[in-house]
C-alpha cells in the first residue's frame, strides 16, 4: 500500500512538471514574434521588441532591483551598527578618563577638620 502512495506522488509531480512545462513552451513559442514597443525615455522614439525579449529583460531588471534594495538595507545597517560601535567605544574612552582622574585625586585625611581646630 504504501509503495502505491509513493508511486501515485512520483507520477502526480512527473504530469505537473510535463504540463507546466509545456505551457512554458506555448508560451514562448507565441509571444516569440510578437512585436511590442516600449517607452524609455522622454524625446526618445519608442523602442521595437519583441513581447518575449521585454518579458526577459524586465525579469533581470525585477532582480537587480532587489539586489540594490537589498544592498541599500543592509548599507544602511552596517551604518547605524558603526555609529553605535563608535558611540560605545568613546563611552568606554570617557569612563576610563573619569577612573584615572578620579584615581589622581587626593582624598583628605579623616582626622580633624582644617577649620574647627582652635577657636
Amino acid at each position: 500500500m504504501q509503495n502505491l502512495w509513493l508511486k501515485i506522488k512520483i507520477w502526480t509531480k512527473i504530469v505537473i512538471f510535463s504540463l507546466v512545462m509545456i505551457f512554458l513552451l506555448i508560451f514562448v513559442f507565441n509571444n516569440s514574434n510578437k512585436p511590442a514597443s516600449i517607452w524609455v525615455w522622454f524625446g526618445e522614439e519608442e523602442v521595437q521588441t519583441t513581447v518575449l525579449k521585454l518579458i526577459v529583460s524586465m525579469l533581470l531588471v525585477g532582480v537587480l532591483g532587489t539586489l540594490l534594495v537589498r544592498m541599500a538595507f543592509g548599507t544602511l545597517r552596517q551604518i547605524r551598527e558603526l555609529r553605535e560601535r563608535n558611540a560605545s567605544t568613546q563611552m568606554h574612552k570617557d569612563v576610563a578618563d573619569i577612573k584615572a582622574k578620579a584615581a589622581m585625586l587626593q582624598t583628605k585625611p579623616t582626622g580633624e577638620t582644617p577649620g574647627a581646630g582652635g577657636i
